[in-house]
C-alpha cells in the first residue's frame, strides 16, 4: 500500500475513532483530537483539570476503542516506585521471580501524578523515554505501542508535588480540560444518570498503530517549515538575540531541543488526520499551545501581573 492510500486510509480510520469515542464522551472534541495525536505520534499526554471532568473515562475510553491493554495507577502521597514497576519476590522453590507491576500496559493512566513524591514520579521517566524498564539489574522491554497519560489537578491545590522540569519535557503534549458548556452539561447528566450502558467497539490493533506511527514518521516535511518551528521554540528562550520582548520580560527558562521534534511530529500527525500529505505552518502553530505550554517558565513578574502561556505563546506566532 502506497503512503498516499495509507493516509487516506488513515483520515477514515481516523473519523471513525472519534465518532466511536462520542458514544460515551460529550463534547471535549479539542481534547479528545489532541491525545489522539499524542498516541499517533508516538508521545505522552499530560491533562490538566479539575476532579469531575472524566478525565479517567476519556482515557479507558480511548483504550477501548484502540484495543489496546489499558492499566490505572491512582498516585497517592505514599506510592512506591516498586508498587509501578513491579517487584521480585521469592517462590517455592526460593528462586527470585518478578512480579510485573501495572506499568505493563500499552496505556498506563498515571492518575493525579502530581499527588506523590518525586522518588515515584521518576518511577515512570525510564519507561516514558526509553520504552523499557530496569529492576534489580535486570532490563524488561515494554510492549508496544505504549503510552503514559497522566493527569494533575490544577497546582493550587494542597498536598500536591509539582513535576520536575525533566519530567514535564518527556510529556509530549499538556493539554487543559475546561468545564463543559452548559449544552454538554445537560447532555452529560442525561446520560450518566440511566440505567443504560454504552459500550465502544475496537477499530484498531495494536500493529496498525504502528504501522500509523511509522507512516507519520515518514511524511516529508519542507524546510521551511522545520526552521519554522525550529525559531518559534528559540524564541522561547529569554537569552537568544530573537526572543519577542515578552519573553525576555516574563520567562525565566525557554523550551529545549525536544520542542522542536514535537512540533514537527505532531503537526505531521495533524496535517495527516485532515488528510494533507506534507504539514505546512498552520499545523505547527495548531499543535504549539500545548507542546509549549508546559515547557516555558514563567517569572514571579508574569504570575503578579496575570500573563499566561496562551498569551507569551501566541507571541511567537
Amino acid at each position: 500500500m502506497s503512503d498516499v492510500v495509507a493516509i487516506e486510509k488513515f483520515v477514515k480510520q481516523f473519523k471513525d475513532l472519534k465518532t466511536e469515542i462520542a458514544k460515551v464522551i460529550v463534547g471535549q472534541d479539542e481534547v479528545v483530537t489532541q491525545i489522539l495525536i499524542s498516541i499517533f505520534s508516538g508521545g505522552h499526554s499530560l491533562l490538566v483539570g479539575v476532579p469531575g471532568l472524566a478525565k479517567t473515562l476519556m482515557v479507558n475510553t480511548i483504550a477501548q476503542t484502540l484495543g489496546l491493554d489499558f492499566k490505572r495507577i491512582q498516585f497517592t502521597p505514599d506510592l512506591m516506585p516498586s508498587d509501578i514497576l513491579g517487584s521480585e519476590i521469592l517462590d517455592e522453590d526460593r528462586h527470585f521471580k518478578f512480579i510485573k507491576g501495572p506499568i505493563f500496559a500499552n496505556i498506563i493512566l498515571a492518575d493525579e501524578i502530581n499527588r506523590t513524591p518525586p522518588k515515584t514520579q521518576a518511577a515512570l521517566l525510564e519507561a516514558m523515554q526509553e520504552r523499557s524498564v530496569t529492576v534489580a539489574g535486570h532490563h524488561y522491554k515494554l510492549e508496544l505501542p505504549y503510552f503514559v497519560l497522566a493527569t494533575q489537578n490544577p497546582i493550587e491545590q494542597e498536598g500536591t508535588y509539582p513535576l520536575p522540569e525533566a519530567q514535564l519535557d518527556r510529556f509530549m503534549f499538556a493539554i487543559n480540560l475546561d468545564y463543559p458548556s452548559f449544552e454538554e452539561e445537560v447532555q452529560v447528566v442525561k446520560k450518566t444518570t440511566t440505567d443504560n450502558k454504552t459500550t465502544v467497539n475496537a477499530l484498531f490493533s495494536a500493529e496498525e498503530i504502528i504501522d500509523f506511527q511509522h507512516l507519520i514518521r515518514r511524511i516529508p516535511v519542507a524546510d521551511n517549515v522545520i526552521e519554522y518551528a525550529v525559531s518559534m521554540v528559540g524564541k522561547t528562550r529569554p537569552n537568544s538575540n530573537t526572543a519577542p520582548d515578552l519573553v525576555k520580560t516574563y520567562i525565566d527558562w525557554g523550551a529545549g531541543p525536544r520542542a522542536s521534534q514535537n512540533l514537527i511530529l505532531a503537526a505531521k500527525t495533524h496535517a495527516a488526520i485532515n488528510g494533507k500529505f506534507s504539514p505546512d505552518i498552520e499545523n505547527v502553530q495548531a499543535v504549539a499551545y500545548s507542546i509549549l505550554r508546559h515547557r516555558i517558565i514563567k517569572n514571579y513578574k508574569a504570575e503578579a501581573e496575570g500573563i499566561s502561556e496562551e498569551q507569551i505563546i501566541k507571541s511567537l506566532f
